[in-house]
């Protein structure tokens, strides 16, 4: 039987498709590129942002209308499992943490089944065949859930903190390097919470997976600035190791403190200020990546000046932008909203500072010559994008398949979000 399997936001999703991906190979079936090609649909969605929200509305829609099984993964069928059925009566359903259930799923699906797996029904997802979208990036889940119930936030809905034991994420580490991988993500909901419920910690397990000898780089995911308060020092002493990419994605949300305690933040500006202040002291070239949302139910114009001003002083190399969207289920809905064009003309505003800021940053790369793997391939004719060590993007433009290999290269120009370079 053949499966077609599409897959939409974060990388702890993208893992969860390679877990699905991989079972069902195992089973017997074959992965298709299209949904032609295909006997069954499968889509993991996301519900992060309205704008993806309805773009997860419009592709189940698309896909029910081909009238073959269909099964919606991810975190849609946690928070909103009656207007998917509403979509499709028939359409079967696979939360989250059930993703292991994936063949059983198909199955059914294909005798014509309504297969539902919404609970919680498994451990660690470590130790499962995969289909590696991209074979240079090993993504490792060491968590799910979290231990924060920010009032924007619908992520509760992956459930309390599980951490996953630090040996079985090592091997985990290591059995992707022995597929072939060079780049590892360590991934979950909020990596600056792992272990706080088994008795260990990131640094501890950022340790133990540089200790593996191999040559390999790691990606430390998204941290809230809440738990790196207590662990700064120790954690700018572990990233000092060359297997570590110098990036850390530290979300500040709002440079409003009053907006922060609204949001249920846990931390407020000044704790955010001075980690990357610590940060930087010690780690010059770290890559600063962040995120903030405009239209904060409550955000008055003085908040969100604050939020500008303290964008234009810390200049962050990555800026992700979001507008606030109301979604029914999460506690800031019952708040009173913004009118959208206010949310909007802030949003612009801020984007167009960074992105100001972004090419400041990137130009300060020209002239840089270094080692950069090359972990992607580009979305223009030949062209490859690889990273150096402090992650940032370099496009390469060669005829020959530079995918996974190592080279030694020269930025020559800067763009918005990335550089150009060429082997030296």
């Amino acid at each position: 039987m053949k499966a077609y399997l599409a897959v939409h936001g974060c990388s702890s999703n993208v893992a969860d498709y390679e877990i699905a991906a991989g079972l069902l190979v195992q089973a017997g079936f074959e992965l298709v590129d299209s949904l032609e090609q295909s006997d069954l649909n499968v889509i993991f969605t996301c519900v992060v942002k309205s704008p993806t929200f309805n773009k997860m509305l419009h592709k189940i829609k698309m896909m029910t209308k081909l009238n073959k099984p269909l099964i919606v993964a991810g975190c849609m069928v946690k928070t909103d499992r009656k207007l998917i059925e509403t979509l499709n009566p028939n359409v079967s359903l696979l939360a989250p943490d059930c993703v292991g259930k994936i063949v059983e799923a198909a199955k059914g699906a294909l005798e014509g089944k309504k297969v539902v797996f919404l609970e919680d029904q498994w451990g660690p997802k470590l130790n499962l065949p995969r289909c590696r979208r991209n074979p240079v990036i090993g993504i490792v889940p060491i968590a799910r859930g979290c231990l924060q119930k920010c009032s924007y936030c619908h992520e509760p809905y992956r459930g309390k903190l599980y951490s996953y034991p630090l040996k079985e994420i090592v091997e985990e580490v290591k059995r992707a390097l022995a597929d072939g991988c060079r780049e590892i993500w360590l991934t979950s909901l909020d990596n600056g919470c792992y272990g706080f419920d088994i008795g260990t910690n990131l640094v501890e397990l950022l340790k133990a997976v540089c200790e593996i000898d191999e040559k390999f780089f790691v990606r430390v995911g998204m941290i809230n600035p809440l738990y790196v308060k207590n662990m700064l020092d120790a954690l700018i002493e572990t990233y000092q190791n060359p297997k570590i990419f110098k990036f850390i994605h530290l979300p500040l949300q709002s440079a409003s403190d009053k907006i922060l305690g609204l949001m249920k933040r846990g931390y407020g500006v000044k704790d955010f200020v001075e980690i990357v202040e610590e940060f930087r002291k010690k780690i010059p070239e770290i890559t600063l990546a962040t995120d903030i949302i405009t239209g904060f139910p409550g955000e008055t114009d003085s908040d969100f000046r604050q939020t500008l001003e303290l964008i234009e002083k810390i200049k962050p190399d990555v800026t992700n932008v979001s507008k606030f969207g109301v979604r029914r289920w999460v506690e800031a809905s019952r708040l009173k909203q913004l009118p959208g064009d206010v949310i909007k003309k802030r949003s612009k505003e801020l984007f167009n500072l960074c992105k100001k800021i972004w090419v400041e940053k990137n130009e300060k790369w020209v002239g840089w010559k270094g080692e950069c793997l090359i972990d992607e391939r580009g979305r223009k004719g030949q062209s490859w994008i690889g990273r150096n060590f402090a992650y940032k993007p370099i496009v390469i433009n060669s005829a020959e398949n530079l995918l996974g290999k190592s080279l030694e290269v020269e930025v020559l120009d800067a763009a918005t979000t990335y550089l150009r370079g060429k082997i030296i």
